[in-house]
């Protein structure tokens, strides 16, 4: 358990410090919102929105992808939009 969330929920994924954007914040979709959650002011930046059922995110260096049902998105940190 990380700041009150648990980083084994599939919806939740941790940016490790040092591998791209994002590093030391956690991202999490809830209700169809992808978030980003800043530890130091405990605030949650809404990144996107209309995720229709989602099962895994995942990021990598600048990219967090969002598994869902129906398609894969890909959320690029360092433009702030969806690829």
């Amino acid at each position: 358990m990380i700041h009150g969330f648990d980083i084994n929920d599939e919806l939740i994924c941790e940016g490790i410090v040092g591998d791209g954007c994002g590093g030391g914040r956690l991202f999490f979709v809830k209700k169809e919102t992808l978030y980003a959650h800043d530890p130091i002011s405990k605030e949650n930046i809404t990144l996107a929105q209309n995720i229709k059922k989602a099962k895994k995110v995942s990021k990598s260096k600048c990219v967090i992808t969002i598994e869902c049902e129906d398609e894969k998105i890909e959320f690029d940190l360092s433009k702030m939009q969806k690829k």
